[in-house]
């Protein structure tokens, strides 16, 4: 059990986390979009808020400083849209497979000013508090830390699925594109060919009515 328990750890380790934490800045009236390709009935959550400027000097975040954030599905529904925020989350799960979209838009401002965002966004097992699971069930450390991995095993179970059928997926396409190519190469040289053989006919016409040949 021990050295299974051993296996789990070290492989959970090498790899990477499903999370993208992050700092970015965005400019008064422009727009700054993050896509994260999540898989279907996946959970992911995202916090952001505006970084203040003036942290240093202990003073209040400049009311200026606000965004507004949409987020979308894959097929360009809105799943969330917030209107002049400093900061906010996201929380809801993957009725589909494919890229969602994050868009922060930094509110017009004259002169323009710089707003920067910290945004964190957390999909599948990371989204889960364990802290407050332990608490709820009681459980002790161990028996959560068995818990953990158990779902991250999980997890990457369905992400090595999931990044095969992608894998097919490329492949198929690879192919497709691959024989479109060759049936293109085909025409294109039987065009060439073609013309070819019209311009040597003309030729050939034009300068035996010449008499030159």
């Amino acid at each position: 059990m021990i050295r299974w328990v051993l296996m789990v750890v070290l492989v959970v380790g090498a790899l990477p986390p499903s999370s993208e934490s992050l700092r970015f800045e965005v400019r008064s009236g422009d727009t700054k979009c993050i896509s994260e390709d999540i898989n279907s009935n996946s959970m992911t959550r995202g916090t952001y808020h505006v970084v203040n400027p003036n942290e240093d000097q202990a003073q209040p975040l400049p009311y200026s400083h606000t965004l507004n954030v949409k987020v979308t599905s894959t097929h360009g529904y809105i799943i969330q849209w917030a209107k002049g925020v400093k900061k906010g989350e996201f929380v809801f799960t993957a009725a589909e497979q494919g890229d969602y979209t994050a868009c922060f838009t930094a509110s017009d401002h004259s002169p323009l000013i710089t707003v920067t965002v910290d945004f964190e966004w957390r999909t599948s097992v990371l989204f889960k508090d364990w802290v407050n699971i332990a608490r709820k069930g009681k459980v002790d450390e161990m028996e959560l830390e068995l818990r953990k991995m158990y779902d991250t095993v999980n997890s990457i179970h369905e992400e090595m699925f999931y990044f095969r059928k992608r894998e097919v997926e490329m492949e198929v396409l690879t192919q497709e594109t691959t024989n479109k190519m060759v049936w293109l190469s085909l025409v294109s040289l039987f065009l060439g060919l073609s013309v070819a053989g019209i311009q040597f006919c003309y030729l050939k016409t034009f300068f035996e009515k010449r008499k030159l040949v």
